[in-house]
């Protein structure tokens, strides 16, 4: 099916046409459009694809006119990035909408240009503002793929449309693990039917397969749509690999795989996610997920990677800490102890890619923090420390956001209901599928005394729903500037809104 233009519902160009008139054929495209993400107040890192070998220039101003742009020459995108390219754009002014547009030269005829396609996102304001943001995961799950018929995945044309300053993407922000084939059966006897690639007919285990999950969600126009507006947070969790994967896993028992090592399969999957995402490489580490933004004085956000460190995954009932129990690490621990000490920021939102308190399974053994009531055992000693932790040192206002389980979620903890009692209450919201099927919901563990405030789906619901039922949702945070409450709501595909809750900020 051939696709519309990338940039064709996007406005404005910094660029004049080239002096000379070049044949389409030799134009670099640009068919999976632009995203900015990783935003600070004075820079955002923006990325694109071309369709060969070609440099990125991107050109930024602070009007849709781009009166006084300013100019930026980029790297060139090549085969070893999947032609992939990123550029770090700085000096920014702080609390403004920045509008950019991206063009590719070709390296074969230096007269040979993209059409631009163009972007826009807010920075970080250096005052007291209100502040938004969305967040969800698992796009593209269990077989639920694009479906033109449906309109694509339209839950990421309701977020856009509520002009949030970013989103979180929680994780699972492919499937490698699920292939999308043609059709797929509806109960009621209709036929779901999907855009696919060769890429998605199999399990990904080579390079160009992982990435060609990417290439395949960027199909969609909402997505695109919604990348061009609104500047990404990302994390990932364990479909970008495999489902309930752990590092040192040997896929045995799996036939679909001829690759057996899950860390091979990982050091691929995790340079596709680099390739394909807009984040900031650490120069002492370019592959480090967990990472911590500044939003003005009224939030903090710190992503967590509860997945590249982990130990395998066990029954979790180990009574004393071990490398089994492993969930974050040291290093991650101790970063997010010190990221939390030092904030200064009304507001401490952790993106975590899994849930504290519903209980994941893989098999006998688990996947998550949770494993059933009763004291902290196994990775919940890890977690019990990081609650302690933020007690002790009277750290105020810290909320917890989530996907991973495929539903909408809000849970209370408190010690009064715990089985764990040194932590001071907190909510954690969940949101999810964006795209794929739905299950739960989940069973909790009293732990770290849980209250299910509301659960987004149907008593009874039979699992594995599809998008065409409407059950997915995202969520969506608001922090007034005037007053720092925090307003969490949760919604469904088409955006309406089904829950709220309004924090007001501890002191």
């Amino acid at each position: 099916m051939p696709l519309a233009a990338a940039g064709s519902f996007l406005r404005g160009t910094a660029f004049a046409a080239p002096a000379i008139v070049t044949s389409d054929k030799l134009r670099p495209k640009m068919p999976f459009g632009v995203q900015s993400g990783d935003v600070t107040a004075d820079g955002a890192i923006i990325w694109s694809r071309a369709d060969r070998a070609a440099r990125m220039i991107v050109e930024h101003a602070t009007t849709e006119s781009f009166k006084d742009a300013r100019r930026v020459v980029g790297p060139a995108a090549l085969e070893t990035s999947d032609f992939t390219a990123r550029v770090d754009l700085s000096g920014l002014p702080a609390g403004q909408r920045v509008f950019y547009s991206v063009q590719f030269q070709s390296l074969e005829d230096s007269k040979a240009l993209s059409e631009p396609v163009t972007g826009s996102f807010n920075t970080v304001p250096d005052g007291r503002r209100d502040v938004s943001f969305v967040w969800g995961g698992d796009v593209c799950g269990q077989g639920w793929g694009i479906n033109p018929d449906f309109g694509g995945m339209k839950i990421f044309e309701s977020m856009r449309r509520l002009q949030p300053d970013f989103f979180i993407h929680s994780g699972d922000t492919i499937y490698a693990d699920n292939p999308i084939a043609a059709e797929a059966a509806l109960d009621d006897g209709q036929i779901w039917k999907n855009l696919t690639s060769e890429e998605k007919s199999k399990v990904a285990e080579t390079l160009d397969e992982f990435r060609g999950a990417y290439r395949y969600n960027l199909l969609d126009e909402n997505l695109r749509r919604f990348n061009a507006e609104v500047p990404m947070l990302a994390q990932w969790d364990d479909h970008e690999v495999r489902n309930n994967w752990f590092p040192g896993q040997q896929l045995l028992d799996d036939a679909r795989y001829t690759v057996k090592s899950v860390d091979l399969l990982a050091a691929r999957a995790k340079r596709a996610f680099l390739d394909y995402l807009p984040l900031r490489f650490d120069a002492a580490d370019p592959e480090r997920i967990f990472r911590s933004f500044q939003r003005g004085p009224l939030l903090d956000v710190i992503m967590l990677d509860e997945r590249s460190y982990r130990g395998v995954n066990t029954p979790n009932r180990q009574t004393s800490e071990s490398d089994e129990t492993t969930f974050l690490g040291a290093t991650q621990m101790d970063w997010v102890k010190q990221r939390l000490l030092s904030s200064k920021a009304t507001w401490k939102v952790i993106a975590s890619d899994m849930p504290v308190g519903i209980v994941v399974k893989d098999g006998a053994n688990y996947e998550a923090f949770a494993n059933g009531d009763g004291p902290a055992l196994g990775r919940e000693l890890e977690l019990a420390g990081l609650l302690s932790f933020i007690k002790k040192n009277r750290i105020k206002n810290v909320v917890w956001v989530t996907a991973d389980v495929h539903y909408c979620a809000a849970h209370h903890y408190d010690p009064a209901r715990a089985q764990f009692t040194d932590f001071d209450p907190f909510w954690e919201f969940v949101a999810g599928p964006l795209n794929a099927g739905t299950f739960g919901p989940g069973e909790m563990d009293n732990t770290f005394g849980p209250e299910v405030k509301f659960t987004g789906i149907p008593k009874g619901m039979k699992p594995n729903r599809s998008p065409k039922e409407g059950l997915q949702f995202f969520g969506a945070v608001k922090i007034d500037g005037s007053s720092s409450v925090m307003t969490v709501s949760l919604h469904n595909i088409d955006g309406t809104r089904l829950h709220s809750v309004e924090l007001p900020p501890a002191v």
